[in-house]
């Protein structure tokens, strides 16, 4: 691959990426035509195109998923909602006639989602890539390698979404064509993995990166100002002031008294004698570091509202929440309204695309154990498990299953209390006045 070709894959990786790019900066020419590998940043005639500078071209930021990462609020809310949905145990279930539900730990299809998808990866690392493809560009491919009986035996590591070209055959079969070590792939969607984000249509979900250039822009320039602000500008503590005009070897010498005697942490406090009429005046924050200020705090908001992340969850904690004060409520908030969706969303489309008919009609299905955000808080599960099994849903050994605690004799069998009977139930087991008087 080229040198050019690598400036473009890495900069804009599409053709509408670029073309917007363009318009916005105004450069009409190529503007990585003779871009080495290792270009210099500095300001020159020889690096100016159409008035614009190489440094000010790679600092004009990039609605590229490498760009948005770049802003530690997108990139706190990617990795939150990756990380968490991919650190929940992804079973394969199986229901039998009677509606008893097991785990189907013998099937192949639970080693490739609960284990390992592929020789390269753990299940975290597979489902975390994918969960940040969903989340950055509203879809994530996989291909899917089967076995003889059609039965899945592996998934590839995932695609790269931006290097992916889907469209619709005549025959009404979906195609899917990318690029792998320098050669054209073209599969079908039989054997590609195909997991659409929100507001999508059969060839594709919607880009979050696309849907929030503007959002995702405003905290890039909102950066660069900032950025620009503290490199460039002067930023004062205070003035020294006068009524008489000075020469130049008076200021360079009342400049180079305070950099001798006042400046840096050692001179911090040190009392200051001015005469000639010298007064010290302090400077405090001026409103437009204040706006500037405001206006960050807003992008912060602006850019969890595009993940629908709640601002406290990735540290911005200006404002109060009000979703109760345990993190079980917290927790209870987020799995409701952010993640049920993304979670099901994910389950339907391994159920559609990856089991046969043949583990369908055993009562085969794929689901997420939300369980697993209980995990680290002790006092809830203690509570749930006692609820469980006081009403005879879970017996003590699945409890201690579940905490990773060998089985003990006895605990198979189901228990509930046995003040909850039926009054006509309770005759026998109340005592007459008479036994209760002996």
């Amino acid at each position: 691959m080229s040198v050019l070709q690598r400036v473009r894959d890495w900069w804009l990786p599409g053709a509408a990426q670029e073309k917007i790019f363009r318009e916005q900066v105004g450069v009409k020419a190529d503007p990585y035509l003779g871009l080495g590998e290792l270009v210099s940043r500095q300001d020159g005639t020889n690096f100016r195109t159409n008035m614009v500078t190489l440094a000010e071209y790679q600092d004009g930021g990039t609605a590229g998923a490498s760009g948005v990462l770049g802003l530690a609020t997108a990139n706190a809310c990617v990795q939150l909602l990756a990380g968490t949905q991919a650190s929940l145990p992804l079973m394969v279930y199986r229901t039998d006639r009677q509606g008893r539900r097991t785990v189907a730990n013998d099937h192949p299809l639970y080693r490739v989602l609960h284990d390992s998808p592929n020789a390269d990866q753990t299940a975290l690392d597979f489902w975390e890539f994918v969960c940040a493809c969903l989340e950055l560009h509203g879809n994530a491919y996989s291909e899917v390698e089967r076995g003889k009986d059609g039965r899945v035996i592996a998934l590839s590591p995932p695609m790269l979404p931006e290097t992916m070209n889907v469209r619709r055959q005549p025959n009404g079969d979906i195609e899917y064509r990318w690029s792998e070590g320098g050669r054209q792939r073209v599969e079908t969607q039989n054997r590609v993995l195909h997991i659409r984000g929100f507001g999508g249509s059969p060839l594709g979900g919607l880009s979050t990166l696309a849907l929030g250039r503007k959002t995702f822009g405003m905290a890039q320039a909102i950066e660069r100002a900032a950025r620009s602000t503290f490199a460039n500008g002067a930023r004062p503590t205070g003035v020294m002031q006068s009524d008489k005009p000075f020469t130049g070897d008076q200021r360079k010498q009342a400049e180079d008294l305070l950099r001798e005697k006042y400046q840096g942490a050692m001179n911090e406090g040190r009392p200051m004698l001015l005469d000639n009429g010298l007064k010290w005046q302090s400077i405090s924050i001026n409103p437009d570091d204040a706006q500037m200020l405001e206006s960050r705090a807003f992008s912060v908001e602006e850019i969890c509202r595009m993940f629908q992340v709640p601002p406290f969850m990735v540290g911005h904690t200006e404002k109060t929440t009000s979703w109760g004060t345990g993190l079980e409520q917290q927790t209870l908030g987020f799995q409701k309204f952010t993640l049920r969706r993304r979670l099901k969303r994910i389950e339907m489309a391994l159920e559609k695309q990856l089991l046969t008919a043949r583990d369908r009609a055993e009562g085969l299905t794929i689901e997420f154990n939300i369980e697993g955000l209980l995990r680290a808080d002790s006092k809830a599960r203690a509570e749930f498990y006692g609820k469980m099994t006081g009403i005879g849903a879970m017996t003590i050994n699945e409890v201690r299953a579940l905490e990773n605690l060998p089985p003990v004799e006895g605990g198979d069998v189901p228990r509930m209390q046995m003040q909850n009977v039926p009054i006509t139930d309770a005759q026998g087991l109340i005592p007459s006045p008479e036994a209760a008087a002996a």
